[in-house]
């Protein structure tokens, strides 16, 4: 598998000598873009619905929700700095196949739901500014990716810049919004003090913490701190995390800094009046003007909503090609990405304005956040399985307080997702709205069967450990004795033989240099030729074969030859093999092809635990091949 968003990828180069402030401004952006997810205009309504019902009450819960969000998306970068996988791919390593694909899945699914919520807080913005009717703006919406192809022209750093201007702009249209309604600062500080709460406001609590953390947010930060190019040194990583820590604090809390303030300005403008019953966007514009005596006031709110809803749709693009490179490994021009992913939002905005009216637009965002709700817990866990774990994070690996914060946090969070998508069950199985209708059909049926695949997420590592102990302590020998599978010892004394020996590496740097290292004692016993072998999984590998030559191939192609160099080094001739489509039918093919006499690879493959104890995906090769084959065990 290639690099994340390889188009970026170590496109940002630190100068090391430079004052420490320049090397911050370099690390500074990535926070910044992953920062718009937390104050699209799905979060807008829970925060309005909190200030004009309870008034300054529940500043101190979107507080909370804000440093759960620091700690989730410092781990999120964290992971993609030091193991230099991007969530997606990580999980891509991790799980078999079917579970990437499900995971992929509900990932889209989610990212769509986002760019819904983006949609419709741009086609509200245009009709507040310019009163512009919500089909027509939701339409108006799909030509956005021209903004898109623009910036990605100008590279990373100027899209950057790009979206600090939007977000810029959001914070001083609140602010100006704060001089005009002239909240009770008094009111404000109090707000920042946990109180005791009823049902109702615990419900809308729950609303807002539970809409504050977004999956597709983790995937997105764990691939854009890789746009820095970053030593691989302890010092290096080290300076790099540091960095990134401050990015985080500092743009979440300007994105803090926006929801507490569409709260005050709900506390100060309908909740002090009486209008409690406001809870949503376009009902909120109306009153501002009656309510503030400012024709001012509306503008400026409709001018933030549509810059909230502009910058998340780049992020949201950059976040469905990280889920669709990492989990599955296919590759589309970004421009194309954004018109399906957009595409695939306004059909069902369209359709439901068109038969429900402009009322139907709140219950639409509401499907958006459940929808995020239900996807978050298979983001969040194993961002948290993975940071934990020493293999893949050496000394950057998650200490005891943190992984014992992080997991208090996750399941605060899902428990309170999971209570809200019951209580919106609860309210809405009997309705005959389309709120009841998507209740019914589409939102029961699907829980359960996430259900049961969240529990296996969260305890595969542990049922994993436990497998593994328990069989190698019955049979230690297992891995390295199937018939027909031979270790380094059974091959002594008849390296003379082999000439040409076929090495299947995975793209993995972590696994192929074990396979490397276990590999290279017999490696130098031998006057053999090494054919490096690695098959391109992605769509293009399984159509075109050997003669694949997407970007997939050639990022691969350069992956090999710093193997080929470390053989070199050991004065082993190597010659470097792309084919592409089900590695263990082209590691066959390519043995035919190149006449090779022995095979060496990792010893679990791509498949699931007992693939990993048993060799299966060898053993299928082994069946296939009259010859030897080395095992390697690799650990993830």
């Amino acid at each position: 598998m290639g690099k994340s968003l390889s188009e970026i990828h170590s496109s940002v180069k630190i100068k090391s000598q430079s004052h420490f402030f320049l090397r911050l401004l370099t690390f500074t952006g990535p926070a910044f873009m992953v920062s718009v997810g937390y104050m699209d205009p799905g979060n807008w309504a829970t925060d309005l619905a909190g200030g004009a019902k309870f008034g300054y009450q529940l500043i101190w819960v979107i507080l909370v929700a804000n440093l759960m969000a620091i700690l989730f998306q410092t781990l999120s970068a964290r992971l993609g700095i030091v193991y230099g996988r991007d969530l997606a791919q990580a999980c891509s390593d991790h799980y078999p196949k079917p579970i990437n694909y499900f995971l992929w899945l509900i990932s889209e699914v989610a990212i769509a739901a986002t760019d819904l919520a983006e949609v419709l807080g741009s086609a509200i913005g245009l009709y507040i500014l310019f009163k512009i009717p919500l089909v027509v703006g939701v339409v108006i919406t799909t030509f956005d990716v021209l903004i898109l192809m623009g910036l990605m022209s100008f590279g990373i750093r100027k899209m950057e810049a790009f979206i600090l201007s939007l977000i810029a702009t959001i914070g001083i249209c609140f602010a100006i919004e704060m001089i005009i309604s002239k909240p009770e600062l008094g009111q404000i500080a109090i707000g920042f003090i946990p109180t005791s709460m009823n049902t109702e406001a615990l419900f809308v609590a729950l609303g807002i913490i539970g809409a504050t953390v977004m999956p597709h947010n983790l995937y997105l930060h764990s691939a854009l701190v890789q746009s820095r190019y970053v030593e691989r040194t302890n010092k290096g990583l080290k300076e790099a995390n540091k960095f990134n820590l401050i990015d985080s604090v500092v743009a979440l809390n300007a994105a803090f800094f926006v929801n507490a303030a569409i709260l005050v300005l709900a506390a100060a403008v309908f909740f002090s009046t009486g209008h409690s019953e406001i809870a949503s966007i376009i009902g909120a514009h109306a009153l501002l003007t009656p309510l503030l005596g400012s024709t001012i006031a509306p503008i400026v709110f409709g001018v933030a909503l549509l810059a909230a809803g502009q910058s998340s749709t780049i992020t949201g693009t950059f976040a469905g090609q990280i889920v669709m490179e990492g989990f599955i490994g296919l590759k589309l021009r970004p421009w194309l990405r954004r018109l399906i992913t957009r595409l695939i939002a306004i059909i069902p905005a369209v359709l439901v304005i068109r038969i429900s009216g402009q009322g139907a637009v709140d219950s639409l965002l509401v499907l958006s956040q459940v929808i995020l709700s239900l996807q978050l817990p298979f983001a969040l866990v194993p961002l948290l399985h993975f940071t934990s774990n020493k293999e893949k994070m050496k000394e950057f690996v998650s200490n005891y307080w943190i992984k014992f914060l992080a997991w208090l946090a996750a399941v605060f969070i899902v428990v309170l997702n999971f209570n809200y998508l019951f209580d919106l069950i609860k309210q809405n199985i009997s309705s005959p709205s389309i709120t009841g209708i998507l209740v019914r059909y589409i939102l029961i049926p699907i829980s359960f069967v996430l259900l049961p695949l969240l529990f296996w997420i969260t305890f595969e590592p542990y049922l994993k450990k436990e497998k593994i102990s328990k069989i190698l302590q019955k049979a230690p020998g297992l891995i390295m004795k199937t018939k027909s599978v031979k270790t380094a010892n059974d091959l002594s004394g008849k390296t003379e033989n082999y000439k040409k020996v076929g090495m299947a590496l995975e793209g993995n740097l972590n696994r192929d240099e074990q396979i490397l290292t276990g590999a290279m004692s017999l490696l130098k016993s031998m006057n053999a030729d090494v054919f490096l072998i690695h098959c391109v999984e992605s769509v293009a590998g399984r159509f075109m074969g050997d003669m694949v030559a997407d970007s997939a191939a050639q990022e691969m192609n350069e992956y090999l030859k710093s193997f080929a160099e470390k053989l070199s080094d050991e004065e082993i001739p190597s010659h470097i093999i792309i084919g592409g489509g089900e590695p263990r039918d082209e590691i066959v093919r390519i043995a035919h092809k190149y006449n090779l006499e022995l095979i060496i690879a990792g010893s679990h493959g791509h498949k699931f635990i007992d693939d990993l104890i048993y060799g299966a995906t060898l053993d299928n090769v082994r069946h296939r091949v009259k010859l030897p084959v080395l095992a390697i065990p690799v650990n993830k």
